[in-house]
């Protein structure tokens, strides 16, 4: 056959392959609907493992690679859990017109939390400085009031604490919670509204505005002592397949400067060394290896984000320093180690590595 033909014929197969997944996503709908009048969750892994294994089987029996296989139905998975979560949560809306207030609701966290309000059925309003006034937004949050059922708090740190701090002196009656990835600037406001008698909790969401699937993502919720606030806030992400996380406060902060903290400084003290090398990006990109494009990925991903956001999560954590303190001790012992040709003490820190690690599971 010609060249011409064969990508004839490639190009129905592909049609037909489009037209598979559209009918497996019609199907998937079923699924959803049927778990969600039987009361079944929406994630089974059972049942993801046995469609990963039956498809690798059949793979090898058809001389096709198994991990290509494994690939595509690991994504058309992900995908099915995507529409299911985004349906269940649209399906078990409890918003019926209860009016949400998000402050910061412009930003890329404060608009995804928007989308999920308005998705169940709230009445949502944005306030933030980059929009104008309109019928759902408001340029300054006090201009909107804080007659609403609940007040989301998505601004920037160290602006987050002075509004949950001014919130306090008006005493709105919904519950209000911010979504800050550090508690330490936020404390005193938040302890603020619980002596005005508000009732408010604390959330860090840890996942980024991109999220479309909540399963196997964390949302952490710190208690201010209000349980019912907190129990409140929870009740919000029942429909969604998040693990919820329960925390101190000062906990908080303590781990975030690890998880947040050491992993931001680490990626930032890795494309500093790269950009500071004298070295050209192209000749090292030919030169790439598995763990070197692995690192950059973070690494690049890290860098487009938001640089004050990243200052705010190291300056403003009372406990950050530590671990930066600990990531320059460690670098100077690999110098040390290399430095002195000990091989030995070279070999013992990355078995130290290895069996921490390996506590993780």
């Amino acid at each position: 056959m010609s060249l011409d033909n064969l990508r004839k014929n490639l190009s129905a197969i592909d049609r037909q392959l489009v037209e598979i997944i559209a009918e497996r996503q019609r199907i998937v709908g079923q699924i959803g609907e049927s778990k969600r009048s039987s009361g079944t969750s929406t994630r089974d892994y059972a049942r993801e493992k046995d469609v990963l294994n039956i498809g690798r089987k059949q793979a090898e029996e058809m001389g096709v690679d198994p991990d290509l296989i494994e690939s595509l139905l690991e994504m058309l998975i992900q995908t099915s859990l995507e529409s299911q979560e985004r349906e269940r949560v649209v399906a078990e809306g409890k918003g019926d017109g209860s009016r949400v207030l998000v402050i910061g609701g412009a930003g890329k966290m404060g608009r995804w939390f928007a989308n999920f309000f308005a998705s169940q059925g709230y009445a949502t309003t944005i306030a933030d400085p980059s929009v104008e006034n309109g019928l759902k937004s408001f340029s300054s949050w006090t201009d909107a009031g804080v007659d609403f059922d609940y007040i989301v708090v998505a601004a920037p740190l160290a602006v987050s604490g002075r509004i949950l701090a001014q919130l306090a002196t008006l005493k709105p009656k919904g519950l209000v919670f911010d979504i800050g990835s550090l508690k330490s600037p936020l404390i005193d406001g938040l302890r603020k509204l619980k002596a005005a008698g508000c009732s408010v909790t604390s959330l860090h969401p840890m996942f980024g505005p991109t999220t479309r699937l909540l399963s196997g993502r964390h949302l952490i919720f710190c208690d201010v002592g209000d349980a019912d606030a907190t129990a409140a806030a929870k009740e919000l992400f029942a429909a969604t397949m998040v693990e919820q996380i329960e925390m101190g406060l000062d906990d908080h902060d303590r781990l975030i400067a690890y998880v947040l903290g050491l992993s931001h400084a680490l990626n930032i003290a890795f494309f500093t060394a790269l950009a500071e090398s004298g070295e050209a990006a192209p000749k090292l990109a030919q030169m790439s290896s598995t763990t070197f494009d692995s690192q950059l990925l973070v690494s690049a991903a890290v860098a487009e984000d938001n640089p004050h956001l990243y200052f705010e999560i190291q300056n403003l954590n009372k406990f950050g320093l530590g671990p930066l303190d600990a990531l320059c001790e460690a670098a100077a012992r690999i110098r040390e180690t290399v430095a002195s040709g000990d091989e030995e003490a070279f070999v013992e820190l990355m078995q130290k590595g290895r069996d921490y690690l390996a506590l993780r599971g």
